[in-house]
């Protein structure tokens, strides 16, 4: 399988929109429960012309995955280094793919000047954080409910080995994961 990360672009809204109602819906039941007014809630703005606009936002800095062909995932973090979306499609789990995306969202953070990251994950994803040496300070509310305020300490030059970056400038950034 081949991964491409890659600056996200309004073009993606429409592809990244599905992704996220997807992953929300398909894969983060454990914290939605299958509740039809938590899961409205979630994905109320969960909507193309919204996603658009989010990928838009100067304070903001977007990737998608690419995966054979297909947007697999998004992630969006800002300024500050808080991570406030961070999605992977369910046929995409598993696979590479989101761990593709948050190292280069991590190499990406290192290279403006970041030195921790910071997500309110659900508990879906925790485990997927930990794994990637995200550290739980304890729980949050997020916009979908209970969360788990998590951070990692990201450190320059831990990931030259395990990224190629493609990069011409930021606007057209994309990253390959080398083996």
């Amino acid at each position: 399988m081949d991964i491409e990360i890659r600056v996200a672009r309004s073009s993606d809204a429409a592809s990244a929109c599905e992704v996220l109602r997807r992953s929300i819906s398909e894969c983060c039941v454990e914290d939605h429960h299958n509740d039809a007014v938590v899961l409205e809630a979630w994905l109320g703005n969960k909507t193309p012309a919204n996603v658009k606009s989010w990928l838009a936002l100067p304070s903001h800095f977007s990737l998608v995955a690419i995966a054979d062909g297909e947007l697999a995932g998004i992630a969006m973090r800002n300024r500050a280094g808080s991570i406030v979306l961070f999605y992977v499609g369910p046929r995409w789990r598993f696979a590479g793919v989101g761990k593709a995306l948050l190292q280069s969202l991590e190499l990406q953070a290192v290279r403006s000047g970041l030195r921790v990251l910071k997500v309110a994950s659900t508990f879906t994803a925790r485990r997927f954080y930990e794994r990637n040496g995200y550290v739980a300070a304890g729980p949050t509310m997020s916009a979908f409910g209970q969360a788990i305020s998590m951070s990692k300490r990201i450190a320059p030059g831990s990931y030259a080995k395990r990224i190629i970056c493609n990069c011409e400038s930021a606007e057209s950034a994309s990253w390959r994961l080398s083996s």
